[in-house]
């Protein structure tokens, strides 16, 4: 049996992500971050008042975004890495053209370079929080 189809097998009955959950410090400028300068589609919105917390599920492609703001939310280390999810990586079709819009709304990007597994060009950037994304061209 090929590794490729070891690893089919092993998958299970998991069929993808659902969603990925960020905590945000300031919830209104992450809100503009994914929704207008990363163009992500608001599926939903709602203040928990019992919580005093915002909650907006955000559409990218077949999974969501789950943005969330909590009072007084502690800050999570970035760099230098730390153990834990380590950043969160987007598919686009023109990594250049990306990396425009970023620019344009004020976003520095890390230079493109090739991931030398896979020949596709791929970048660093970051949130509002300072959480580490990736543009992965597919």
């Amino acid at each position: 049996m090929r590794k490729t189809e070891q690893m089919q097998q092993a998958s299970g009955d998991i069929l993808g992500f659902h969603h990925v959950a960020i905590i945000a410090s300031d919830y209104q400028l992450s809100r503009h971050f994914y929704v207008d300068v990363l163009g992500l589609v608001v599926i939903a919105e709602n203040f928990r008042a019992e919580r005093n917390s915002w909650k907006c599920d955000l559409r990218i492609g077949n999974s969501q975004i789950e943005l969330f703001s909590f009072p007084d939310a502690p800050a999570r280390t970035s760099r230098p890495e730390a153990c834990g999810l380590r950043h969160l990586a987007f598919c686009v079709k023109d990594i250049g053209a990306m990396v425009q819009r970023l620019a344009e709304h004020g976003v520095e990007c890390e230079p493109i370079r090739t991931d030398p597994y896979t020949g596709r060009l791929f970048t660093f950037f970051s949130d509002p929080d300072e959480l580490p994304l990736e543009l992965y061209e597919t």
